[in-house]
């Protein structure tokens, strides 16, 4: 069994399609549209064949985003090296990213960075 894809509602999907297709290599489909309800969405394909689904439609809720919160935290990325996830890390803080932690080794032996990017949302890159 495998995840089929990760979805998540955005207020601004354009910027939320170019942050993943810019910065993580993502592939978008063309949008999605439902004229009848207005909902509107991208899927974007990793290279490993990983899909996130990014969504809007009228009248969703924005709530705020703790941290220390219950439910589904970040989405990670695996860059590759440990000298992809320095470069993207000081490429998405030099373009007004908060970093939120690293890059550095965790103590359960990951290198990684946490940014808060997509509207509060954090993405964890790593190796």
């Amino acid at each position: 069994m495998k995840i089929e894809h990760i979805a998540m509602y955005v207020n601004d999907l354009e910027a939320a399609k170019d942050f993943f297709v810019t910065y993580l290599e993502g592939k978008a489909n063309s949008l999605y549209h439902n004229k009848r309800t207005g909902f509107l969405s991208y899927f974007i394909t990793f290279d490993d064949g990983a899909r996130l689904e990014i969504m809007n439609k009228p009248e969703i809720k924005d709530i705020e985003k703790d941290i220390n919160r219950t439910g589904f935290i970040h989405i990670a990325f695996s860059v590759g090296s440990t000298a992809k996830v320095d470069e993207l890390t000081n490429i998405l803080k030099s373009d007004g990213f908060e970093v939120l932690s690293g890059p550095r080794t965790t103590g359960d032996g990951y290198y990684e960075s946490c940014i808060i990017a997509i509207e509060g949302n954090q993405i964890e890159l790593t190796v």
